[in-house]
């Protein structure tokens, strides 16, 4: 990406001008990312913040990111929401749906897929780990590629490869099995329509 060269390039040099694009260009997308992983408002802005700082402070002293900031700053992000996941000791929670509804109008989903989406992300929040949750919403929803997923999460592209895949099954599986187990129940509670004939 030149933009993204040329605008690190600048940033290097501590220009003013360079860090307010940097700041404007990924700040947001990086507090939806935190907000995704640590479901808080506030410490998603928090860890945003400390990003930024952490930035500024990595160009000042000479060092940071020589290519490629975008997945500089995720990786900087997913280790600090680590972090404070780990010292607050609580589960990470998904809150992609509300992320995702801010961009589409629901009056336009029909309610099968509304159905589906709120299957699946039930099941992304309470069957997948948090590795996999972390490579699904970098892979899926902010469209890294798998050597930029990798970068970020510190593992071999090979590992990530696995993890994906496995998260993808078990989601299959959740929702085969949730599907199977509403159709079950709409025969044992005589709630089929008659369109299917029974």
């Amino acid at each position: 990406m030149e933009i993204d060269s040329t605008l690190l390039s600048d940033a290097r040099t501590m220009n003013k001008d360079a860090l307010v694009k940097v700041f404007d260009l990924y700040s947001a997308a990086l507090y939806n990312y935190a907000l995704h992983l640590c479901g808080d408002p506030v410490t998603a802005d928090h860890i945003v913040g400390d990003v930024f700082a952490k930035l500024l402070d990595q160009l000042s002293s000479g060092k940071g990111p020589s290519v490629n900031l975008r997945s500089y700053l995720y990786e900087i992000t997913y280790h600090r929401v680590i972090d404070e996941v780990r010292y607050l000791r609580r589960r990470v929670p998904l809150e992609v749906a509300d992320w995702l509804a801010q961009g589409s109008d629901p009056a336009f989903l029909r309610l099968e897929d509304q159905i589906l989406f709120k299957q699946i992300v039930d099941a992304i929040r309470n069957e997948l780990t948090a590795d996999q949750r972390h490579v699904i919403i970098l892979r899926f929803l902010e469209e890294f590629s798998l050597r930029e997923t990798a970068a970020i999460l510190g593992k071999h592209v090979s590992h990530v490869k696995v993890i994906q895949g496995r998260a993808l099954a078990k989601l299959r599986r959740a929702l085969e099995y949730r599907g199977m187990r509403k159709a079950m129940s709409s025969v044992r509670n005589g709630s089929v329509p008659n369109t299917v004939g029974i």
